[in-house]
């Protein structure tokens, strides 16, 4: 038991609705009123899944309690796919301008309505019943679908960045997802996906890592080695973002995330030091330099290469 305020209301209560989400309109099923839920929101004692879907903000993010919840609105009968399909298998595919979107995608085989359910709709889609999985009464997308959805759909270099993402989870490998797309035919963005799906790197550890890898090749450059491991001259093992190692050049992106904050710039400094120790050439791209306008960052690799780049495409 513990003990949660509602405003004015104080309840002594195990968890809420056993830890289970619940539709806002069912709330009283979940033993409280409108108000209440209202101000348990703004004092933190639930929090938001999806649209109109609330849990207890104790009960611990399970693929489980995602199920539970998206079965909550969709139909029946539809699939949960894209980035949806993703979070259900715990891998974080959103673009950046998506990653607060609460309305799960839902698609439906052609030929079968697109119910609408507290005006969540679905989309009809070429999906085969071999591309989907059911997971506790829940249809979804397999992974090496969402993978080519991913790679048919998204923005290039967000395609690409989802699509290694599933493969370091070891939810799919670059084979598998090749040998799905290779024989497409009618699918929207085909042969974006047949040329990324070659692309694909289990060993990516972040999107812009990714990014950056993308904005290499389409210069004209070689696919780089990820994760390149080196030991420093401090004998301490040390991974590269983004190498070639027989030309002595590392490749790093630095993301606002992890590398704004001063102890963060004087680790990165220190850590560039032992590399560059080792003899390395050190490129260092930021996010405007992989999506900005002006091409520096592809310039001064291929003056490392003696390449000329290629003009950019995105």
């Amino acid at each position: 038991m513990r003990f949660v305020v509602f405003g004015l209301y104080a309840v002594m209560t195990a968890t809420l609705n056993g830890g289970h989400p619940f539709l806002a309109r069912e709330c009283r099923d979940a033993g409280m009123t409108a108000n209440q839920l209202y101000e348990a929101r703004i004092e933190g004692a639930v929090r938001r899944i999806l649209d109109r879907v609330f849990v207890d903000a104790h009960a611990a993010d399970t693929r489980q309690l995602r199920i539970e919840a998206i079965k909550l609105v969709a139909p029946k009968h539809a699939v949960v796919a894209d980035d949806w399909a993703s979070w259900i298998y715990d891998v974080d595919t959103f673009a950046p301008s998506k990653r607060h979107s609460l309305s799960p995608t839902l698609v439906v085989p052609h030929g079968q309505s697109r119910t609408r359910i507290d005006d969540l709709a679905c989309r009809q889609a070429l999906i085969k019943r071999k591309d989907i999985l059911e997971i506790d009464g829940l249809k979804i997308t397999t992974p090496v679908r969402t993978a080519s959805d991913f790679l048919r759909k998204k923005w290039r270099p967000y395609a690409l960045s989802a699509a290694d993402s599933m493969a370091h989870a070891g939810l799919v490998t670059m084979e598998e997802v090749w040998e799905f797309v290779a024989p497409l035919k009618g699918y929207r963005g085909i042969r974006q996906a047949r040329n990324l799906a070659l692309l694909i790197e289990a060993r990516a550890a972040s999107p812009g890592e990714s990014w950056t890898r993308l904005r290499v090749v389409d210069a004209g450059f070689a696919i780089p080695e990820s994760q390149w491991e080196v030991l420093d001259r401090d004998g301490n093992t040390r991974f590269l973002d983004l190498a070639y190692p027989k030309l002595m050049i590392a490749i790093e992106f630095d993301g606002a995330g992890f590398h704004t904050a001063e102890p963060d710039r004087r680790h990165d400094k220190y850590r560039r030091k032992l590399v560059s120790a080792l003899g390395f050439r050190n490129l260092i791209a930021e996010f405007a330099d992989i999506f900005g306008k002006d091409p520096r960052f592809e310039r001064e690799l291929g003056r490392f290469l003696g390449i000329t780049p290629l003009e950019r495409s995105w």
